[in-house]
Parts: C-alpha cells; structure tokens; sequence
C-alpha cells in the first residue's frame, strides 16, 4: 500500500535521523556547535541562528546534506507502517523463499567441506600463526598453501539454473496473456522498463550529449567537450555536493577526478575512526581463521593471478576480502536485502546463540574478487579501498548475488535483457533461441559480475560511473543487449553456443 506523501516524508525524516543520531558525523556537529559558543560573531540573542548560519559557512551543513543524501540512496523508502517488516526485505514471498533455499543450500555446501576437509568454519589461530601473518600481511600473495581440495562454492551457471526455476505460483502456466510470449528462460513476470522508459531515465545518455571516454576520441576535437567537462568537475569537487557529484559522473568521470568524485557520492572520507576500524578488522583476520579465508585465497590465485591487469594488486585483494568476511556493520544491508546473514557456530557450541559467529555474506567469492580488483586502481590506501568496495557492495553487488523483485537485483536486470532482446531483434533471439543458445546463457555471467574481467579497466570504470550515476545496475542489462545488437550480424550466421560465445 502507497503511503500518502506527507506521512512518507515525515517516516523517512524520523528515520534518517534515527540513523544519523549514533553517527561520528552527529557528535562531530555538536562539538562544533560548543566550539562556535566562544566566537565573537555568535550573539545570545539570536543563538540558534547564528550556530546556523556558523555550521554553513565552515562547510558544515554541506556534510550533514551528504549524509542525508546517502541515506536516501541507500534505504528504500519506507514502507506502509501495517505492512509486515519482511516486506522491506523483499515484498514477493516467493522470491524470499526462493532465496531462503538458496543461502541453505551454499550453507550445506560450506558445512560439507568443512565436514569433509574436516576443518572447522572458525577457529583460533595459534600466537605463532598470528605473528607469521601480521608479519607477510603485505605480500601475502608469495604464500603457497595446498588448496586443492577445496572447491568454490558455488558457479554462475549453479545460480543461473535457480533463477530460471522461479515461478510466481499466483499465475497458472501462461494465464496472464503478456507474460506468456515471452520466450527467455526467466519465467516470472516482473515488470521491466521498455526502450521509452529507459531513454526517459538515461536521458543523459542520449546521443545529442557529450560522453567521456567517446567524445574525447580523436574525431572529436577534445577542446569542445573534455576541457569543458573537467572544468566542471574540479568545481563539482570544490562544491563538496554528493548530489551534484552524482549528476556530473553520468556523463564519465575524467580519469584524474574519478577517485576523488566516487568518494564524495559514496560520502565516504577516510576519517580517523574509519582507518581505526579498519585496523579493528585487520587485527580480527590475525587472531581468527575462517573457512572461506581458503576459498578467498584459492580465488585470488585463480582470478587475479592469471590476469594481466590485476596481478599486481594480489596483497591489497586478500586484506580487502578478508578483512570484508569479519565485518558485521555490512550486515545492516540485510534489512533491505532480501538475503538473511547465515550463522554458523564456534565448534561444539551448536545453537548456542552467543556461540553464533555471522558467516560472510554469502557470495560468489570470484565475482566478488573481480568487484574488488578495479577499485585497486583507484585507491591506494588500503583503509580507504576498503571503505569504497564495501559501500560499493552495499548499494550495488549485493543485489547481483541474491534473489530479489528489486529493479536492481539480478532477476529483473536477466529479465530485462531478454525483453530488449525479444522485443528489438526478434529474429536473432529465435534463431539463437533454436540453436540452443539462450542469449541470457552468454550474458549472465557479465551482468552477475558487472562486467568486471569482460571490459579493459578503463572502459570498466566508464561503465561503474554510470551505476553510480544512476544508482542503479540496469545499464548492466542494457549494456549486454547492446553487445548483442552490436554483434547481430555474425551471429545470425553461428549453429551453436560454443560459436556464439
């Protein structure tokens, strides 16, 4: 049920200052606040004015708008106060099912390595271990432990046969008439935006605009629009506006300005209670050892390893993942996700509750590998990646690893894959459909890592600017119908997957 918009508003300001009360930001504001007391130009009689109009000179009320703005990101608007509160989670019960059964199945999986390799989920590492570690933490990479039987947890394709086995069980087979032509292997019906919606909200993207990374190429004299373009962007940084900042990058970010221009939509600055936390997670992977820091690594070697590009930030992946898999702030997300954190238990404490350690969230570790490593590009400071990769995760990867009704989440972006590509070239849908080569079988796996490992970093990063611009992931679906598009001619002419791939 829709909230009538008044009452929305005022829940939503309630709630936002909820959050913000046990912020640093919070207590930072009210010591400047009893700072400014002494000022000559903060007259008694007009107190409260004069604290205003201090805390907006000093650059202070710009900060406090940031953070409102990055609640209003990160938190979906509330919803009906009668409404149950799994509804925040996910308002479909099928798909909270179908999600539920998926975390206990990667648990299983979990449980049974761990019953096979008979190593337990967590455990204590020995003073000796722990000395080793914080000594190698930075070239973590030279270590060559014995991995090989441990197996990753689950593949793309594992949890792509998932999201084909949804139903709606309300609609009998094909009862409602516009959802029953439509031929791809997601079969719930959801509602997807069409071409006219999509130009409507990316009309930054239309053809009459300048984009970075296109307009700067050599037919275009740069002068006309990247000079410009940066130009406004040192402004935008000086401004100090996440939301002017989140206007700016959906046309690109200039490469020298990006860092700086992500951090400030994310409101993320590196003050020193964050590198203090950061250092709390480092000294947590020193003293415990987790299953999945063996999957994590395993992964790493895997991934990064075998890349040209991201070789060279092996170190910073695993203190990035690692100290990400013991961080329980990241569980706040699970009030808007339709995931719930699993639990596991310190051996031979089972059910205990106090005994319960909240085990990662449950992920791909390789695609998540590949979330982190382009960011290594941008960040150098290992506390201050971090922050960045798990805000990314927060309002964005999560959604590509769990089971949801969101616009953004990886059902909705498969499902409005398939209707661009049904809907705008029907032919080369059929005849790759005939050939057994569902088109989502070839662009699930780009879409489920955001194209990370499928584009050059650079074009990477392009990509990333418009999900932050937007916030959203939908440019991921259109991106893969556009490759097809692009590539329709010669795949008109292939007989199999394999030559499609």
């Amino acid at each position: 049920a829709m909230l009538d918009p008044d009452s929305g508003l005022s829940l939503t300001i309630a709630r936002i200052v909820q959050r913000l009360k046990g912020s640093s930001l919070h207590a930072q504001l009210e010591r400047q606040a009893r700072v400014s007391l002494h000022k000559p130009e903060i007259k008694l009689e007009s107190l409260k004015e004069d604290i205003k109009d201090f805390l907006k000179t000093s650059g202070w009320e710009k900060k406090l708008q940031n953070a409102v703005y990055s609640e209003l990101n990160v938190f979906p608007s509330p919803c009906h106060p009668a409404a149950p509160p799994e509804h925040m989670k996910e308002p479909l019960a099928y798909m909270r099912k179908a999600q539920g059964s998926w975390e206990k199945r990667i648990l299983k999986s979990l449980n049974s390595m761990c019953t096979e390799l008979s190593i337990p989920l967590a455990q204590k590492r020995p003073i000796s271990e722990q000395k080793e570690l914080l000594n190698k933490w930075n070239e973590m990479g030279t270590d060559e432990p014995d991995l090989s039987l441990f197996r990753p947890v689950y593949a793309p394709k594992d949890f792509l046969e998932v999201l084909m086995n949804l139903r709606n069980p309300n609609y009998e087979n094909g009862e409602q008439p516009s959802f029953r032509n439509h031929l791809g292997l997601i079969q719930v019906p959801l509602k997807v935006k069409d071409i006219l919606e999509l130009k409507e909200d990316f009309s930054e993207l239309g053809l009459n605009i300048g984009q970075l990374g296109i307009d700067d190429s050599a037919q275009v004299p740069p002068e006309f629009f990247e000079n410009e373009h940066i130009r406004v962007g040192q402004k935008v940084l000086a401004e100090q506006d996440s939301a002017a900042a989140q206007q700016y990058v959906r046309q690109g970010c200039p490469t020298a300005l990006r860092a700086d221009l992500w951090a400030l939509i994310l409101n993320i600055s590196n003050q020193p209670e964050d590198i203090l936390y950061y250092e709390q997670l480092k000294s947590n992977v020193i003293q415990h050892d987790l299953l999945v820091d063996s999957l994590i690594y395993k992964d790493v070697k895997l991934t990064a390893s075998n890349d040209d590009y991201y070789f060279v930030f092996e170190d910073y992946l695993y203190q990035v993942l690692l100290c990400f898999s013991r961080d329980t702030s990241v569980l706040e997300h699970f009030t808007y996700s339709s995931a719930t954190p699993p639990k596991s238990y310190i051996r031979g404490k089972l059910g205990m509750e106090e005994y319960a350690v909240f085990y990662p969230p449950n992920v791909n570790y390789n695609s998540f590998i590949l979330s982190v490593a382009p960011l290594c590009f941008l960040y150098h400071e290992p506390s201050k990646l971090y922050q960045i990769f798990r805000e990314m995760y927060v309002r964005f990867f999560f959604r590509l690893h769990s089971i949801s009704s969101h616009p953004s989440g990886i059902v909705s972006l498969c499902l409005l894959f398939e209707t661009l590509l049904q809907t705008h070239l029907p032919q080369l849908f059929y005849h790759l459909r005939e050939i057994g080569a569902q088109p989502l079988r070839i662009s699930f796996k780009w879409m489920v890592r955001a194209f990370s490992g499928y584009l050059a970093t650079d074009q990477l990063l392009l990509l990333w600017d418009r999900i932050l611009g937007y916030n959203s992931l939908e440019i991921l679906a259109v991106l893969a119908a556009a490759v097809f598009a692009f590539r329709a001619v010669n795949l008109m002419e292939v007989t199999s997957l394999a030559a499609a791939e």
